[in-house]
């Protein structure tokens, strides 16, 4: 008893550098109370000593500001830093070497019996305000930034961020896949989008990022099919005339939000002149769906 002591408190300075000396971590760590009134509740609850248990545990809440059910597994150098508002479900199992911050829940998702809460394996890291709710595994050396929701299996060694948690860091990077596409032309595309990817790597995938540059791919793509397109047309037609499509400039968006603030004068239909106009110089317009029915 007293080594898993001394273990529990070498743990400590371990992963706090402001621990000074034993005494203060015995006597000024809610989160080592905590641990230890729970094994002794655990110990209660697994001798069916059940209302003893769960009144030992009520009493470490009141104590600590953490609540760890009696029928949750914890095992070695468990360390839960500051811990006010901790909540730890019946079912929860906790591997060695596992941290937990102030306000982690390990709850459940589910009002049916068994097993309803996660399962974190050996070195989890839990960042504050952190929720992992289900019956799932978190696997070793996985990190779980705060404030993250997590409800879905994390692969070991993976960093888990964000509403709902997203992996953005694995310890087996996603193999890169093989460009379809010019780099230097969805380089320019992008920076004539403005698009920017945060900064993010393969060993950091970011769902979001990734949509939007397939996007950007596919729009590559078009560019080049309607490039093929006035290529056959000018072989077909030596009149045609391919002309450049315009650039995208910032003032010609300068009066978009002013549209959104007042209403757009209604726009007329066009003479028969500007429409000769615009079919003399090579554009051709759309007919009046109203002309020809009078």
């Amino acid at each position: 008893m007293f080594d898993r002591l001394r273990e529990d408190i070498n743990s400590v300075f371990d992963r706090d550098p402001a621990a000074r000396n034993a005494l203060e971590v015995l006597t000024n760590y809610p989160g080592l109370h905590a641990l230890l009134l729970h094994r002794l509740g655990h110990w209660l609850w697994r001798k069916n000593l059940k209302w003893l248990a769960r009144s030992l545990s009520s009493f470490s809440r009141w104590l600590t500001g953490i609540e760890i059910h009696p029928g949750a597994t914890i095992g070695r150098r468990f360390f839960i830093d500051h811990g006010m508002g901790v909540v730890i479900g019946e079912t929860a199992r906790i591997g060695d070497d596992v941290t937990l911050y102030q306000g982690v829940t390990l709850g459940g998702t589910s009002w049916n019996k068994g097993k309803r809460h996660p399962t974190l394996e050996d070195g989890v890291i839990v960042g504050a305000g952190a929720k992992v709710l289900g019956p799932f595994s978190v696997g070793a050396g996985a990190k779980i930034g705060s404030n993250a929701v997590v409800t879905r299996e994390v692969p070991a060694g993976a960093t888990v961020v964000g509403i709902p948690g997203k992996v953005v860091q694995r310890s087996d990077p996603d193999a890169e896949e093989a460009l379809t596409v010019d780099p230097a032309r969805r380089e320019a595309m992008q920076r004539k989008f403005g698009f920017d990817a945060y900064g993010v790597s393969q060993d950091m995938p970011d769902p979001v990022a990734r949509s939007i540059q397939a996007m950007l791919d596919h729009m590559h793509a078009v560019d080049e099919r309607v490039e093929h397109i006035c290529t056959t047309l000018r072989k077909l037609d030596t009149g045609y005339r391919d002309g450049q499509l315009p650039e995208l400039r910032d003032e010609d968006f300068a009066g978009v939000l002013d549209d959104a603030e007042a209403a757009c004068p209604p726009r007329g239909k066009p003479t028969r002149s500007d429409t000769a106009g615009r079919q003399g110089s090579g554009h051709i317009e759309p007919p009046d769906p109203g002309e020809g029915n009078g």
